[in-house]
């Protein structure tokens, strides 16, 4: 046999391992309304990048009694993603469901090892029914790699998980502890218990979608970052994720100029009709960052999940940043227990990555409420000062109209550690909103007034003239400069470029200890 022969034969077993399951059970797979393994890696990859690693592994001759297991029931290997280079793993249901066992394991290590040693991010495609049973302890040990994986290089690599299918029981961990979480809506779920063992546990009746589809986990858990209509929306956002994100903890984000040339100078006359002056009336922020940010071109994060903040990337003069707004379209803007895990661990991911932080900052304060004191809304709203106060990267804040109480500290502050604070000219900077405020200090004279509706207001007014307006905080320092709403891009371009080569270190120690 020579060596023509040889290589007949490898590409024999090439073409067997990207059958996968075969014919059939690709045709069932795309019955489910779901892609294989190697179609959606050709949808998220540039063409002709991919370069598969390991395609030969097999298992160490369990017998499944289903058969063989072309490729152990997954694919990775390396590509490119707008021509960055990325690692991947994809699970082939095809192949004994995806199931993981040992090899399966070993194959998806040894990319995350790759990813990690090169500084390049790691993508796993998840489609699996969970652990090889017939494998026993070793498909737990199997996951307990992986699981160690994630943790050991998260802030090191960006992680992203995408759900396209089930992901279920111990498999769950790893998508939760990655930075970003994709599902495709109607075809894949995540829970610990399946429906069927919940009812016989509990007696309560509910089916995959309803327990862990992508609509529960992007509105009500908080599990799921994005989601998509198709697997191929889905792979499409990541892809353009992957365009705001650095390679690694040791470099910057790539600067991709805008499409749209706009002078720094150039003064946005739509944001002094965007905020209403009147701090009792509503308005979506969204609209303030999508002027200010190149191209309008804002990708936000969990947009379904506590939407009285808004969290997400969005590029200045070609840089990416991280931006972080109250809302006040809902629940005032106010700050609750979702909120302050969601805004808390947005911050953490960008002071990770080098991803300078911008906030727009509208808050009336903590929610109020027996719910959320009793749910830890102390413990909760204390990881929003810890993210802040913890984060070297360049910190700059916004006061678009009011900053009331311990919310105003906990929002990147001064006091704890923003670089620069700009406030808009009808910013309120105080303990509580001047209501509030005149009814407690000025009790008695309101209540011993000929008409203390009128004294009332007056005193309002005389406590925002004199307590509340951004030329207080200013004289103290705490507000670096009042500037006109429509100069706020250039002010935050301009800060930008100066802390650009910011350098801040903490005291030495192994970890800190953040109120989980």
């Amino acid at each position: 046999m020579d060596i023509f022969d040889k290589i007949e034969i490898m590409e024999e077993r090439r073409e067997k391992v990207k059958l996968g399951g075969g014919d059939k059970r690709i045709d069932a797979q795309h019955e489910r309304g779901k892609l294989t393994a190697r179609e959606r890696i050709d949808l998220l990859v540039d063409e002709d990048t991919f370069v598969e690693i390991n395609p030969f592994i097999e298992n160490r001759g369990l017998d499944f009694g289903a058969g063989e297991a072309p490729g152990e029931g997954v694919v990775t290997g390396y590509a490119k993603v707008n021509g960055r280079l990325i690692f991947l793993f994809a699970q082939d249901f095809t192949v004994f469901g995806g199931a993981l066992g040992e090899m399966h394991a070993e194959k998806i290590v040894k990319i995350m090892d790759l990813a990690a040693e090169n500084g390049a991010p790691i993508i796993g495609l998840n489609d699996s029914g969970g652990a090889r049973i017939q494998e026993g302890v070793l498909s737990l040990d199997g996951y307990g790699k992986i699981f160690y994986r994630n943790s050991i290089y998260s802030g090191v690599i960006p992680q992203i998980s995408v759900i396209m299918g089930p992901c279920a029981g111990g498999a769950v961990y790893s998508p939760a502890i990655t930075d970003f979480v994709f599902m495709v809506e109607k075809t894949s779920q995540m829970f610990i218990t399946g429906p069927k063992v919940i009812e016989s546990v509990t007696g309560a009746k509910i089916n995959g979608e309803d327990l862990g589809g992508a609509r529960v986990h992007s509105t009500v858990s908080g599990n799921a970052h994005f989601t998509g209509s198709t697997e191929e929306e889905v792979l499409n956002e990541v892809r353009r994720l992957i365009e705001f994100l650095p390679p690694n903890n040791k470099e910057k984000t790539p600067v991709k100029a805008p499409q749209e040339a706009r002078a720094i100078g150039e003064r946005i006359d739509e944001l002094i009709d965007i905020v209403p002056v009147d701090g009792t009336k509503v308005y979506d922020v969204r609209k303030v960052i999508n002027r200010i940010v190149d191209d309008e071109d804002f990708m936000e994060v969990q947009p379904n999940f506590a939407k009285n903040i808004v969290v997400g990337f969005g590029r200045i003069n070609g840089e990416t940043v991280g931006i972080i707004a109250n809302n006040p379209k809902m629940m005032a803007g106010g700050l609750d227990i979702d909120s302050s895990d969601k805004c808390s661990r947005f911050i953490r991911f960008c002071d990770c990555y080098n991803i300078p932080l911008i906030t727009f900052e509208d808050v009336s304060g903590f929610i109020p409420g027996v719910q959320q004191e009793h749910g830890g809304i102390i413990r909760h709203g204390a990881k929003i000062l810890y993210a802040y106060s913890e984060a070297t990267v360049p910190k700059i804040t916004v006061i678009l109209r009011k900053a009331y109480g311990g919310a105003y500290v906990a929002l990147n502050s001064k006091a704890i550690g923003a670089d620069l604070v700009f406030a808009w000219p009808n910013a309120e900077i105080a303990v509580m909103g001047p209501g509030g405020a005149a009814n407690i200090i000025f009790a008695k004279e309101i209540r011993e007034s000929d008409d203390p509706e009128a004294t009332r207001a007056a005193k309002i007014e005389e406590y925002r003239e004199k307590f509340a307006n951004p030329y207080v905080a200013s004289a103290n320092g705490i507000v670096d400069d009042v500037i006109d709403p429509r100069d706020t891009r250039k002010s935050l371009a301009m800060g930008l470029e100066m802390l650009r080569n910011k350098k801040k270190d903490l005291p030495y120690k192994k970890h800190g200890n953040i109120p989980l």
